[in-house]
């Protein structure tokens, strides 16, 4: 695994790689020192040991957390809440929210209506063609 410090193409989908020399640990980063301190108090509170440092890349100064691999599952979970926690929403307005799911849920019943009127059809066209060929016999 690559450290993503020092990868040229950040996707940003994980914050944390295996340490690049030691692959008993794992690295944690974070670029918002809100969220690094929110992972150092949790790992406090959980009698985690962990290294801390910091690393700058095109400008910006990440914070680095590395922990024992034998810690990964609860680190993982802590990761989860720390992220959680300082999440914003995808779409910031509450109302604009509400307008994405009212005409989401519009398009579902008119899609199932459609899907419903277009097998009446269907079957009317089917009781048509059966009934044209029973008096053409």
């Amino acid at each position: 695994m690559e450290n993503p410090v020092d990868h040229s193409l950040d996707l940003g989908l994980v914050n944390y790689v295996q340490h690049p020399t030691n692959q008993n640990y794992i690295v944690y980063r974070f670029p918002d020192p809100e969220r690094a301190a929110s992972f150092e108090e949790e790992l406090t509170k959980q009698n985690i040991w962990f290294e801390k440092g910091e690393a700058e890349k095109r400008g910006n100064t990440y914070t680095l957390y590395g922990v024992h691999k034998k810690d990964y599952k609860k680190t993982e979970k802590l990761n989860f809440l720390v992220e959680a926690k300082h999440k914003k929403p995808f779409i910031p307005f509450k109302a604009l929210r509400y307008i994405v799911i009212v005409i989401g849920l519009v398009m579902l019943v008119l899609s199932v209506i459609g899907y419903c009127e277009s097998r009446k059809k269907i079957a009317s066209y089917n009781n048509a063609t059966t009934s044209a060929k029973t008096i053409t016999q």
